[in-house]
Parts: C-alpha cells; structure tokens; sequence
C-alpha cells in the first residue's frame, strides 16, 4: 500500500515509525508543517515527524499551505493509496479528499463524536472524563466529521497529566492505524457515521485557558491543572504577579472565602468552591523556576488573610 503521512508532533511518531517498519506499507513522502520558532529562544527548528523522516531516508514535503495548488498538484502526481493523517495541524481542503483510493485515514485522539477539534486530551481531563480512546476514520471536509473506522478505549487515571496520557495514547496509535488500514483496504470495516447531536467540542488551547477560577471544587481545578500541563498551565495571581501553581484536592469542609491561604501540619492550602480545598505542591512565578511551595511560602512571608486571585 504506497501512503503518503501527514503529520507533525510527537504523538504521530510511534504511527509514522511502525508504517515504515511494516513491509506491506510503503511510505512514499511525509508531509509536515514548515520549519517553526520554538521554544524560550525562538530559534527555527523542524518538526519531530520531519527529523524522523530524514532519518529514514524519506522524502519531505513542507507546503506552507495544504490548500495551495502545489499542494494539490503534489497529490494528483503522487497518487498514493492512502493519506494517513495525524495532528498534522491544518484543515484539508475538499478537492484533495478523493485523490487517494481508500481517502485520507485520521487517528484521533478522542472517542469520536466527543471532543472534535485541536485539543481532545487536554479537554477530556479538564471536563473530567474517566475514559477517552484512539479513533480512526475516514477524514470529510468537516472539523472531525468523518465516518469513523476503528476505535481503542482506556481509562484516564485519577492523577495522569495530559502530557502522560498523551504518551499512552501515542503507543497504542500504531496497532490501530494498521488494523485499520488493513482491514479497510480488504474491505473488511466499513465507514460509521457519527452521532453529531452527541459531538462536543475540543477547541485550540489559549493561555486564558489556564485561569484558575477559586469559586470551582477542588477536583474541578485539579482537572485544569492536569489537563492544561504544561500549557497554558493552570494559573492565579498573588499580589498582583501571575503565579502557576500544582496541587491536589483535600478533604477539608470549610466555608472560607475561595481562594483564601491557609497553612496546617505543614502544608499550604488555599480554598476552593463548595467549601472544597486544594493542597499546594508547586509555585511558579511569571520569570522564575517552579518550585517547592515551602520555599515560596517562606520567601512570600504570608500573612493571615492572603489570598490567590488578587
């Protein structure tokens, strides 16, 4: 099966490697998005699906527009069989749908129709799920629209961060996508339509994402913290500075005022919605390293009444 992959980040890795392993495959280009500015110093890097892709000697394709008429006559010309498509970061556009015999197959990291969008990992711990999944399908002109394929499920641990699901859903991507190529190719799964009354949506985080609001239960904040690591990550101010901050929910019933510190047995605690508490870990302050709360409790010198959220 002659494929052409799409995609970007590291969650496609494991997909993109098994592909190229299996002899029955045969990748014939990568596409992925351009050469970015990433990280603190802004410098130019490729993504992690291109290094991979030199590396083993494939050819890349880095169309600043998938839209664009290069872009469409790249595929008339390669006429692949497949396009497996994962995170690659930009809409496809209609008139490129159909060039590929069996069409454009995405993995999705959510339990389709639930969490459409850029995001389903994050959104999933953040609403708080208990249990998300891989889904396969056959990509539309819709924003994760299409007829679904296949479909992997697990549950989502009680304290598991979105980066570490992440990894766990990536490792299972690659049994998926081949199942899924190869039963779809002998005509063994047939294409499911979705429910879209039952669709929620998984939209591209925003550093506003991360703002902690104090009149939510602990467990709900908890969730943001998890969800939203390690970006936007979860944040509040104190005395006027944003501050980051890592914890987890505490059975303490108590009726203060949310967002209110307090300390007890010699731990750091700060007061949450429906008489709930978060126990501090970890503060960050805007331009400095994280830290033990210890440590910024004693350089912050807190005082009776101080509070998150001013």
């Amino acid at each position: 099966m002659r494929i052409v992959f799409c995609g970007t980040p590291e969650f496609a890795l494991p997909t993109l490697q098994r592909l190229i392993a299996e002899p029955d495959f045969s990748i014939e280009t990568v596409i992925t998005q351009p050469d970015r500015p990433r990280g603190r110093g802004h410098g130019v890097s490729s993504s992690p699906v291109k290094d991979a892709s030199l590396d083993a000697g494939i050819h890349v394709f880095q169309p600043e527009k998938i839209k664009s008429d290069s872009a469409f006559e790249f595929f008339k010309r390669a006429a692949p069989d497949a396009v497996v498509i994962i995170a690659y970061g930009q809409i496809v556009p209609a008139r490129l749908l159909d060039i590929p015999r069996l069409g454009w197959i995405n993995l999705h990291a959510s339990l389709l129709p639930k969490y459409r969008g850029a995001a389903p990992i994050n959104w999933a711990i953040v609403n708080g799920e208990m249990r998300t999944g891989l889904t396969t399908m056959r990509i539309d002109p819709g924003m994760d629209t299409g007829p679904t394929l296949l479909r992997w499920e697990t549950d989502i641990g009680p304290g598991e961060t979105a980066p570490e699901l992440a990894r766990r859903m990536a490792a299972a991507g690659p049994d998926l996508m081949v199942e899924t190529l190869r039963k779809f190719a002998r005509g063994e799964i047939a294409p499911v339509p979705q429910d879209h009354s039952q669709a929620t949506p998984a939209p591209m985080l925003k550093k506003e994402d991360g703002q902690i609001d104090w009149s939510q239960p602990a467990p709900q904040i908890y969730n943001r913290i998890r969800g939203l690591d390690p970006w936007p990550g979860a944040f509040t101010t104190f005395r006027r500075h944003i501050c980051h901050i890592w914890g987890r929910p505490e059975t303490k019933p108590d009726m203060t005022q949310p967002g209110t510190l307090a300390t007890a047995s010699g731990a750091i605690f700060v007061a949450c919605g429906h008489g709930t508490w978060l126990r501090l870990d970890h503060v960050q302050l805007e331009g400095k390293k994280r830290i033990p709360v210890r440590d910024w409790a004693n350089g912050a010198r807190l005082e009776p009444g101080d509070s998150f959220g001013r």
